[in-house]
């Protein structure tokens, strides 16, 4: 089987674009893009494809949450694309399970109505795909798209998050307290940032650490594409990570070659324990087990975190960027006249409370 995985940019800001291609001359090839970006990068996209795999139609399209710079740019993907299948989850659906969260502040229908309203892109692209005839899926685990094995989130935890989301109104439960303030110590944190060293056998990346409960309920897949294991991860936390590792080891299956580090490269998101569950113990330096891709804004200079790209090579797992470039991992010689990407660079001071 041939592949490539290609990590599109994204311009400003964050963002994923991934376009995967995979198969043989017979009986096909088969394209599985991964989340849109912000509304710009639906051109990124549809340019790509029509470069490089003119002539196709995209089989698999999946949005791994429901944030604006994952979601967005997948509308006019839809629109200038075939797309045969629709891979997403659209939280007015479980409505009925989550409204005892709001205390009588909503009707069935009208929490249904206020969730669709803070979410006009997911509508827009379910009138899309049912005006185009694109088959739309949930995503939990345990669904098989392509040669991709969605490993987190379940269908459990997921509805259980959504009162948490950003994007949804707030709940009336008091358990919601704790998760609806990651942002505003997060700030309290950046303005009080001091930089630590960090050698090879020096590790500061902390343990226990949250993410928001969006990114927590991102769709996590994994794919075998010519015996390479292939781990998409887009924004997901320790939590859900965690999930999908034990999942995975459920499955028995190897251990990934190639990863997406989680959320640009967010400290918030990964975990040492949870790295050395999906990427194996530390290494002597200068080994390489895998490859790790990020996708990082053009202006985003300080990511990846220092921490996590130390921590993902400590594991043999070097780290390379998007920002202003796409890169491509595949099993082949690769794109035509493309230029090799070069890994970042260990870092020895790194971000430290």
């Amino acid at each position: 089987m041939n592949f490539e995985v290609d990590f599109l940019p994204v311009g400003e800001g964050s963002g994923d674009a991934i376009v995967v291609r995979y198969g043989d001359e017979n009986p096909g090839y088969y394209l599985h893009v991964v989340d849109g970006g912000r509304t710009d990068t639906a051109e990124t996209i549809v340019n790509h494809i029509n470069k490089f795999y003119p002539g196709y139609h995209i089989n698999h399209m999946v949005l791994s949450h429901a944030d604006d710079d994952h979601a967005t740019g997948l509308v006019g993907v839809m629109k200038k694309m075939e797309v045969k299948h629709l891979w997403m989850n659209r939280p007015w659906l479980y409505a009925s399970q989550i409204l005892e969260h709001f205390h009588g502040n909503f009707t069935l229908q009208g929490l249904i109505d206020d969730i669709k309203e803070r979410h006009p892109y997911l509508v827009e692209l379910e009138r899309l795909a049912n005006e185009k005839g694109t088959v739309i899926h949930e995503v939990f685990q345990g669904a098989k798209i392509g040669e991709f094995t969605v490993l987190a989130p379940t269908r459990e935890r997921y509805i259980n998050s959504i009162p948490d989301f950003g994007k949804t109104p707030t709940r009336y439960t008091t358990e919601a307290a704790q998760d609806q303030r990651p942002g505003f110590f997060r700030s309290m944190v950046e303005a009080a940032k001091k930089w630590l060293e960090e050698k090879w056998d020096m590790e500061t990346l902390a343990e226990n650490t949250v993410t928001s409960a969006s990114n927590e309920s991102c769709v996590v897949q994994y794919g075998v594409l010519n015996g390479k294991g292939v781990l998409l991860t887009a924004d997901v936390g320790p939590v859900g990570l965690a999930e999908a590792a034990e999942y995975h080891a459920q499955l028995g299956l190897a251990k990934p070659k190639f990863v997406q580090v989680p959320h640009h490269g967010s400290r918030h998101n990964v975990t040492p324990t949870v790295l050395d569950a999906w990427l194996g113990p530390k290494q002597p330096q200068g080994t390489e087990i895998g490859t790790a891709f990020c996708s990082v804004g053009s202006n985003k200079d300080d990511y990846p975190r220092g921490q996590v790209k130390n921590a993902f090579m400590r594991r043999g797992f070097p780290v390379y960027c998007t920002r202003t470039k796409w890169i491509s991992y595949s099993n082949g010689p690769g794109h035509p006249n493309t230029v090799a990407a070069t890994a970042e660079a260990f870092a020895n001071e790194v971000e430290g409370l």
